[in-house]
């Protein structure tokens, strides 16, 4: 004992004259170390079932280097394992160990080679504290840390300094501090763990790659190690025979849980979480987050197989959503295909990325319509030509009058294009930004009528969010990432009546029709509203849809917003959703299930003629039956369908003459003149303008040529002539470049009742007589001229309009 001393009073010595030549060197050096360093705690995500999503840094990044939480208490069977382990005369010495010294100083003198350390728990943390022991090592070093652990010891106490310690101590496999090891390797809180874990974990930071668990003769040294600081615990009365003995058969049958791997599917989740987690210490160090591991794998592997048959018409990466439809919870985000597909910019968070929304807003749109009365589901919405702009349908094709339900279904955009015009540029901007699609920068001007057809860019979660309020009654919802997240109030935006039109018109497979075709993509066994969207150049493919329970919105397109090869939204994005919705919907899939969306409450159902929105008769061919408040339901029978006898041997209208056997009853359909260019481009059948005169002789065929038998048969109205084209008052210019002649104006008119046949006058003299839709060109000459419409052989005559061409 008294070498043992003498040794120890020798490497003071020595020790004093190394810190006096390093005096200058060190003492500042120490003295600034001397003050605690941590590292941001980290915060272990779990799905919403308790499965490991993975670690998030100190800003809410994905840990990449260290696992880590403070200890607040210090258990006292850990503070009596770790001390009998790595520093028995702790709360003897100010920091630095003279006798572990002297005896390390001795040892490695005698061997001549560093055999100990002797390190005391200060030493480590002045150690730890500086990025684990990176710099020279020596023991210049060692004099460094001494001092250092002096300071700490001195300044905080030892049991800060034994917190500091468990707090950083390095476990292996990026895991620091005991509480996180308990957590990571035990799945249990420290404060329940029992001698022997307490000893198996205290084993490992001596060699953490040694010792490392998940690997057979790692676990096995650790284990080892942990049965000789058991013994030693018995030695020094810490355990009794008992405790030693149930301990000892613990430890040899100590099981670690598999090593959970962060799920590569979830990067973009996990990153997205820790946004809303924040940055900073503060939080709840297990976080379980609202997403769904197993669902999040499936949709992953949903998109990846997609963008991957998809490529070739050039779709470069998807993204994904899924949420709760009441609550809002986030249940699936992928935000790319594949994260580490560096050729498709895997990387990229696409759920994040601002893209021109295609025809996902018109719902918004229509809802806003119906809530401020603008329209109501019997409101005709022409869908004949070009709208303000040029704008047009992306077939290129006019479906002619149209009930908002068909328009909505169908995704016309010169409908929505009128729509928007009856609502307010600056209104529908601003209900969008209420939604949260926008922060209101950009003046609502700098998109204009495009605002209805997707001009706005969006993200896809932002779109997600808004669909919210369709998906749970008007009420729009913050996003909840995960179970602690404080509350955000929740508002409504939309009348319920409005939403519930909005899912009925959106869930009707047959109002989807022409544009759509039935068993596609966007048909459930079950009902499901959809909405689908295609920027300009299918630069971006869209999806949303929703049922009573889920909400999936859905991304297509690439890094770069090249053009894909006519791959729309209904063409990838609607696919996507409909394999997500029928996943979710596992006991549903038999059709059998009643998932129906709700009729507003206290609504009447109407049925309605989808040409007029008047109420239906027999005569009507298509029907739908839609839902009013009482009161506001439509009181006319549609008059536009009408059933006529008909001579079955040539069309026409069938008299008392015609053979009973010879008559058929035949509807025909009969709008207003505006209709007449788009009717003529149908397969409608025309209403027959005179009776069949079959078998019969010139007296009889003067009978049936009377005002009274005519009247009788088909009915005369008073006949409105009207021009549309040119506009009076108007100047045109004619082109010098266009050869003479060549160059023609377009005359279009109006008749209501509609009538065979129009004569054309230019200037006072006939120029041409034309049948329904009673349009013609003429060629244009310079000077004024008067244009107008007569019926021949009669005198009825439209008002004259002036033009001007020079």
């Amino acid at each position: 004992m008294r070498k043992l001393w003498r040794a120890a009073l020798w490497a003071i010595a020595a020790l004093g004259i190394l810190g006096a030549i390093a005096l200058e060197l060190e003492i500042g050096v120490a003295a600034w170390r001397a003050r605690w360093v941590s590292p941001a705690p980290t915060r272990l995500v779990l799905d919403r079932a308790g499965r490991f999503l993975g670690e998030l840094g100190g800003n809410d990044s994905v840990a990449a280097e260290l696992g880590y939480w403070p200890i607040e208490t210090l258990p006292p069977r850990v503070v009596a394992a770790t001390t009998a382990l790595e520093d028995r005369r702790f709360r003897l010495h100010p920091g630095v160990d003279p006798i572990a010294v002297g005896r390390a100083l001795w040892q490695n003198l005698r061997t001549g080679r560093r055999v100990s350390g002797a390190s005391t728990l200060a030493m480590q943390v002045a150690r730890m504290q500086r990025g684990g022991g990176v710099g020279a090592r020596g023991y210049l070093r060692k004099v460094n840390e001494a001092l250092t652990a002096w300071m700490l010891t001195t300044a905080y106490g030892r049991d800060a300094v034994l917190r500091q310690y468990l707090s950083l101590v390095p476990y292996g496999n990026r895991i620091h501090g005991i509480a996180y090891a308990a957590r990571r390797y035990l799945d249990k809180p420290v404060a329940d763990l029992s001698w022997a874990e307490i000893a198996f974990l205290a084993a490992i930071p001596q060699s953490p790659s040694r010792m490392n668990p998940y690997r057979p003769e790692g676990y096995r040294r650790a284990i080892e190690r942990g049965r000789r600081l058991l013994r030693a615990l018995v030695d020094d009365g810490v355990l009794s025979g008992d405790e030693f003995q149930v301990a000892d058969q613990q430890i040899a049958t100590l099981q670690v849980p598999f090593l959970e791997r962060r799920p590569t599917e979830a990067l973009h989740a996990l990153m997205r979480v820790g946004r809303e987690l924040g940055g900073g210490i503060a939080g709840p160090p297990i976080v379980r987050s609202s997403l769904d591991l197993s669902l999040q794998k499936e949709a992953s592997w949903i998109a990846y197989q997609s963008v991957g048959a998809w490529a070739a018409r050039g779709a470069g990466n998807a993204a994904l959503m899924v949420l709760d439809g009441h609550t809002a919870e986030v249940l699936t985000y992928v935000g790319s295909a594949d994260y580490f597909d560096a050729d498709r910019s895997g990387a990229i968070d696409y759920a994040q990325l601002p893209r021109s929304a295609g025809s996902t807003l018109k719902p918004f749109l229509y809802a806003q319509a119906l809530d401020r009365g603008v329209i109501t589901p019997a409101t005709i919405l022409d869908d004949l030509g070009r709208a303000a702009g040029g704008i047009t349908n992306a077939d290129g094709r006019f479906l002619g009058p149209l009930l908002p339900r068909v328009a909505l279904a169908n995704s016309r955009n010169v409908p929505a294009v009128e729509l928007l015009g009856r609502v307010g540029l600056q209104q529908g901007y601003g209900f969008f930004r209420e939604l949260g699609l926008h922060d209101g920068v950009e003046p609502a001007e700098r998109f204009g009528l495009g605002l209805a057809i997707g001009g706005l860019p969006v993200t896809l979660e932002n779109l997600a969010r808004a669909y919210t309020a369709l998906a749970d009654g008007g009420t729009l919802h913050e996003l909840r990432w995960y179970e602690a997240q404080p509350a955000k109030a929740s508002r409504r935006v939309i009348s319920e009546d409005s939403t519930r039109q909005i899912a009925s018109f959106l869930s009707d497979p047959l109002a989807r029709m022409p544009s759509f075709p039935r068993m596609g993509v966007s048909e459930f066994p079950f009902p499901v509203a959809i909405k689908t969207g295609t920027s300009s150049g299918f630069r971006d493919a869209w999806a949303a849809a929703w049922s009573t329970k889920y909400l999936v919105v859905a991304w297509v397109g690439n890094a770069s917003s090249r053009p894909m090869n006519r791959l729309s939204g209904y063409r990838s994005a609607a696919e996507l959703v409909q394999r997500m919705l029928l996943l979710l919907h596992p006991d549903e899939a038999d059709g059998l299930s009643d998932l129906s969306f709700p009729a507003p409450r206290g609504s009447v159902s109407v049925r309605i003629c989808a040409l007029t929105g008047a109420r239906a008769t027999a005569a009507c061919d298509r029907v739908f039956t839609e839902s009013f408040q009482p009161g506001s339901e439509p009181q006319e029978d549609c008059t536009a369908h009408r059933r006529r006898l008909v001579d079955r041997r040539n069309g026409l209208l069938a008299t008392q003459y015609t053979p009973p056997v010879e008559r058929e009853l035949r509807t025909f359909l009969e709008l207003p003149s505006r209709y007449a260019e788009w009717l003529k481009s149908t397969a409608v059948p025309r209403e027959p303008d005179r009776p069949s005169a079959i078998g019969l002789g010139k007296s009889n065929l003067g009978r049936l040529t009377t005002t009274q038998d005519l009247a009788a048969v088909a009915p005369t109205r008073p006949v409105h002539l009207r021009i549309v084209s040119p506009e009076g008052g108007s100047t045109l210019l004619r082109d010098p470049e266009t050869p003479f002649g060549l160059a023609t104006l377009a005359l279009r008119a109006v008749i209501d009742p509609p009538a065979a046949q129009v004569v054309w006058y230019v200037d006072g003299r006939p120029f041409e007589v034309t049948d329904r839709p009673y349009s013609a060109r003429w060629p244009i000459t310079p000077g004024d001229h008067v244009f107008q419409v007569r019926l021949p052989y009669s005198d009825l005559m439209s008002s004259p309009v002036r033009v001007r061409v020079e």
